[in-house]
């Protein structure tokens, strides 16, 4: 499982962990999904299946577009280094607490799976 971590309390303050699980850094879109155009994408609408089942299952899934969250793309060196090397073909860049698991295409939710058991 990725880094579940549980929530700990005190006499004030709830305190919830924030740490993201999975990051994806998409290539340009026409809106934040790419489900937005009149031919439905099978590829973008399975990774938001993807995104949506991590997401039941307690992980912390974030993502990111160039034309949106363009710092958090200049912020990455390992990201940023990918794209110089490879330019938009880097794209999409998929990151597991923290490691580059792939670029250049979305895996599978069962691939993403045994990266999550590989890592525990």
């Amino acid at each position: 499982m990725l880094n579940k971590q549980p929530s700990h309390t005190n006499d004030q303050f709830k305190i919830i962990a924030s740490e993201t699980d999975l990051e994806i850094f998409d290539p340009p879109m026409c809106c934040p999904t790419g489900l937005c155009g009149p031919a439905i994408d099978q590829e973008l609408l399975d990774v938001g299946e993807m995104i949506r089942q991590l997401q039941n299952d307690g992980y912390r899934v974030e993502r990111y577009q160039m034309t949106t969250h363009p710092g958090k793309f200049t912020d990455n060196p390992e990201v940023m280094g990918l794209i110089r090397e490879k330019q938009m073909a880097a794209l999409p860049i998929i990151i597991l607490h923290g490691k580059i698991i792939t670029d250049g295409r979305y895996p599978s939710l069962s691939e993403i799976q045994e990266h999550i058991k590989r890592s525990n």
